[in-house]
């Protein structure tokens, strides 16, 4: 696997665009934090980009199964480096307005950009591969949100705003620079493109398929579950360091969730061998409720951070053994399509995570919110549980039993 070029222009792109990203994302939280006051405002400017990558979502599904990913990954690309020029504009006009132009755009930018991604992996690797790339490649943009939160941090101290956004379409530029390289493997037995591609119909036909294919339903169901607390991730980490009055903690909690998701992607990677994919999933997702709820204590340092390590970890075997089922479970005619709709469930629940955390911090508070979030998952796992017996869609994914 690590042979193969384009495993290694994945990860590397993945890396150098990430830390350009989270250095992009300090620099949005700093512009929100000195202009906007409510919490339930800031979830509402982030929502709006997010409501713009929703609505993108079933044309990127079919053009991504209809033309070139690594056509889409270009003109997605080259996009994304131009949507940073509206928060230049935002920054010279100092106008917030400017700043939810650039969020849309950037989120158009993501809804053509990830599918087409995901589509693309399964054509560079082998099959047995593809937990183990998928894997490095989160782990990847794990390292660079720890990376490109931190560089963020410190420039802070001594650069302005524009520099720090200036550094991020310098990322960006690399990234599209090292997409060119990509060898990708799309003739049509290969990415599983019909001659009529022009003429499919979109989600309509990816419906039937998910549910006639139970692993891929009810993978879907428990991959929803840590957007409870990746939706309002940001306004959360804000509020925390609000509590303690320290901004550096920040950092520290960015940087302890990252480093116990890599952690569990490593771990994942070694186990599953030995545990069927809905085992992991069913045991991480009760490890990761726990994790939530015990934010509840968020006043005692030490339970605050066992609470990041408990969500990072769990997340950290979720999401590679999740996107593995994805992409061998569902024909490969369908990754555009199934990834963008994937990718637009996604986009929906994150858009009404980020208003419910806000409209939740500035009412009852963060403790109460992460106890009712965490209740909230552990009852979605029991069903999940119960519901993957009764349908005996364990005889698809293997042995339910960890």
């Amino acid at each position: 696997m690590w042979r193969n070029r384009n495993v290694w222009i994945i990860i590397s792109g993945e890396f150098i665009a990430g830390v350009g990203l989270w250095i992009g994302i300090i620099g949005n939280l700093e512009f929100m934090q000195e202009r906007v006051p409510s919490d339930f405002v800031k979830s509402l400017i982030l929502a709006s980009g997010i409501l713009a990558g929703i609505m993108a979502s079933p044309l990127a599904g079919r053009m991504i199964d209809t033309y070139r990913k690594k056509t889409i990954l270009l003109c997605s690309g080259f996009f994304r480096i131009i949507s940073v020029l509206f928060m230049f504009i935002a920054l010279a006009a100092d106008s917030v307005a400017w700043m939810v132009v650039f969020l849309i755009a950037m989120q158009l930018s993501a809804a053509f950009y990830f599918p087409a991604l995901q589509a693309a992996i399964p054509l560079i690797v082998k099959e047995n591969e593809l937990l183990a790339v998928n894997g490095a490649h989160m782990n990847a943009g794990t390292l660079a949100r720890i990376a490109g939160t931190a560089i963020g941090g410190s420039l802070l101290l001594f650069l302005s705003l524009p520099m720090l956004y200036l550094c991020s379409i310098f990322a960006y530029i690399l990234l599209f620079i090292f997409t060119f390289f990509l060898r990708i493997d799309e003739s049509p037995g290969r990415a599983g493109q019909k001659a009529d591609a022009k003429k499919e119909r979109g989600f309509q036909e990816v419906m039937p398929a998910i549910k006639s294919r139970p692993a891929i339903l009810m993978t879907l169901i428990i991959v929803l579950m840590p957007l409870l607390m990746i939706g309002g991730f940001n306004l959360i980490v804000i509020n925390i360091s609000e509590i303690y009055g320290d901004p550096s903690v920040k950092g520290l909690v960015y940087t302890t969730e990252g480093i116990s998701f890599m952690l569990g992607a490593y771990f994942v990677k070694k186990i599953s061998a030995r545990r069927s994919p809905f085992a992991i999933l069913g045991f991480f997702s009760l490890l990761m409720s726990l994790g939530e709820i015990l934010l509840f204590f968020v006043h005692f340092k030490i339970l605050l951070f066992l609470s990041f390590v408990l969500f990072g970890f769990s997340i950290g075997c979720i999401f590679p053994t999740a996107a593995t089922i994805f992409q061998t479970k569902m024909p490969k005619e369908y990754h555009g399509r199934f990834f963008s709709f994937r990718n637009m469930l996604e986009r929906i629940g994150f858009q009404v995570v980020l208003l419910g955390t806000g409209f939740l911090l500035d009412t009852i508070g963060l403790p109460y919110m992460v106890l009712i979030y965490g209740s909230l998952s552990l009852l979605i796992t029991v069903l999940f549980s119960a519901k993957l017996r009764k349908t005996g869609a364990k005889r698809e994914a293997g042995m339910l039993r960890f």
